[in-house]
């Protein structure tokens, strides 16, 4: 089959389906907080290709023990200046779990409306260019700091599940100490090595920025990692390497909606290639008002309960 022909059809499934994206989005927009990231996509442009993003927003508090069902809602981009995420979450506040890229700052500005957002930072991200380090076996400060770090994640593995005034709590007793160790350890560290150092660099970038490091720390809804949005991008980063590039920008915005649904779907542990096969054949003929049946997680348990009815 024709590649142009492929394309056409995944055009019209994508636009079939976008109301269900769209209640996507409003979902993940309707949560306190959202794990956001993004990443390159390739784009045929004039015969070569051209580097494009796509931009990531996941809620999931089920490391909360929260009961709103986890969903990830994709947009696309030709580049990757900040005004993105401005639009994306225009008119949302909450809280914004991402890497410490500036392309976020503009949100937690004074005056923005509704609110300024609250940004966190993610532990995950500053560990990892300090772990590298620590791997070559030559930067033991590098090997303590990661130490450190990682007495942070045994402490949230402990209060995992726990609720928000306990995580607190719990936070403030345990990881709080830690964390201002750690801050005067690696201040201290960075004053007698050079600031071009790869070991002081990996500070800096925690240190620069401590007030979305500590967020976690006075807020039991901020998560210590931004794990979620790094997950929800793993497939699209997987599948460049089978797909190598969208034709269009109008192809990368498909890509953005199919993904949408596609990572939706498996966060609520529902198979993609099933639940979009069924949606596509019923949602021309149900009424506007029963959209949200369609929808990942309740359309699981509606078919849990006409097997069950069933058997």
């Amino acid at each position: 089959m024709d590649t142009s022909t492929l394309a056409d059809r995944v055009g019209a499934c994508t636009a079939t389906l976008a109301p269900l994206t769209a209640r996507i989005k409003e979902h993940v927009l309707a949560g306190e907080r959202v794990h956001a990231d993004d990443t390159t996509v390739p784009v045929l442009a004039s015969s070569r290709t051209a580097t494009r993003r796509l931009w990531t927003y996941v809620c999931d508090d089920r490391p909360f023990g929260g009961p709103a069902p986890p969903a990830a809602w994709s947009g696309y981009s030709r580049d990757r200046r900040g005004e993105h995420p401005t639009t994306h979450l225009d008119g949302w506040n909450g809280i914004v779990q991402a890497d410490a890229y500036a392309r976020y700052n503009a949100l937690a500005k004074p005056g923005r409306q509704p609110a300024p957002v609250t940004l966190a930072g993610c532990w995950a991200h500053a560990r990892r260019g300090l772990f590298r380090l620590a791997e070559l076996g030559r930067a033991p400060l590098a090997v303590e700091t990661v130490r450190r770090i990682d007495s942070l994640f045994e402490v949230e593995r402990a209060i995992n599940g726990a609720t928000l005034q306990a995580r607190v709590a719990l936070r403030q007793q345990l990881s709080a100490p830690i964390v201002e160790d750690l801050m005067e350890w690696m201040r201290d560290s960075c004053s007698r090595m050079s600031g071009k150092s790869p070991v002081a660099q990996a500070m800096g970038y925690i240190l620069r920025r401590p007030d979305i490091f500590t967020a976690f720390l006075h807020d039991g809804r901020i998560c210590l990692t931004n794990n979620a949005a790094e997950r929800s991008l793993r497939g699209i980063a997987v599948g460049r390497k089978a797909w190598l590039f969208t034709g269009s920008d109008r192809g990368g915005r498909r890509a953005a909606a199919t993904y949408s649904l596609i990572v939706t779907a498996k966060l609520n542990d529902v198979d993609p290639h099933a639940w979009l096969a069924d949606v596509i054949g019923r949602i021309n003929d149900i009424p506007v008002s029963r959209l949200p049946d369609l929808l990942p997680w309740n359309s699981k348990n509606t078919r849990h309960a006409n097997h069950t009815q069933a058997a």
